[in-house]
């Protein structure tokens, strides 16, 4: 069963259907066995076959339709996304804001947080890591953006939390377009972890860098480049 494995079943069941997609020859349009039996032939529960499904929809790659069955789509553009605040910022324009925002204020937070602040940053990412191992992307999203709203606040400089806050649906949108590469999700998790280690040590110029490093990745994961 593939239940047993240590990875998020979804995820699992996920790279199965993506495989048999390619190796059954599927087209556009084409039906894929109905989820019972996909269940069924992938080892999986019907709950973890649905959160799959979802994901797989949210890439564009399949079409649920309820009464009907699951679709193959043709594959998405090579960009892969959908920006949706493209007439207000580029997806471009805010990972490069947010590279010197908040790797300078992961500097600074590593100057200032406390104890207490390390140990609720270590709640929030033992929390990532339960949710993006469930397949939980929308919560593991929220997750990450309350991770680096924290170090903000830690950071003292309110003109940069307000920059953030203020635009908080940009941001959040943001830190979700990693997780549409759900084979590559738990990378997110292992780069907020090397931050932390950075922030727990006081090391500021580590800090600023594990940050940085982390949203350049993150923009990586969604096909996006910048210079910096």
């Amino acid at each position: 069963m593939l239940d047993t494995l240590p990875r998020a079943v979804p995820e699992i069941a996920l790279q199965a259907i993506r495989k048999l997609i390619q190796d059954g020859d599927y087209q556009p349009g084409d039906a894929l066995p109905s989820q019972r039996d996909l269940a069924e032939q992938l080892g999986v529960s019907r709950a973890s076959l649905r959160e799959a499904l979802s994901s797989l929809s949210a890439l564009g790659l399949v079409s649920v339709q309820p009464g009907k069955g699951v679709f193959v789509q043709a594959p998405p553009p090579a960009t892969g996304f959908s920006w949706p605040y493209a007439e207000q910022v580029s997806a471009v324009d805010t990972f490069q804001l947010r590279y010197a925002l908040e790797g300078f204020a992961a500097g600074l937070a590593a100057l200032y947080l406390t104890a207490a602040d390390i140990d609720a940053l270590e709640a929030n990412v033992e929390s990532m890591r339960q949710e993006l191992r469930a397949g939980h992307f929308e919560a593991a999203a929220r997750l990450d953006f309350a991770f680096h709203c924290r170090l903000l606040e830690a950071s003292g400089n309110h003109a940069m939390l307000q920059v953030i806050t203020t635009n908080q649906d940009i941001f959040l949108e943001s830190q979700k377009l990693p997780f549409i590469r759900p084979e590559r999700a738990m990378e997110t998790w292992q780069e907020h972890r090397k931050i932390l280690r950075q922030l727990a040590r006081g090391n500021q110029a580590g800090a600023q860098r594990a940050m940085q490093e982390h949203i350049r990745n993150a923009a990586s994961r969604t096909n996006v480049v910048f210079a910096c």
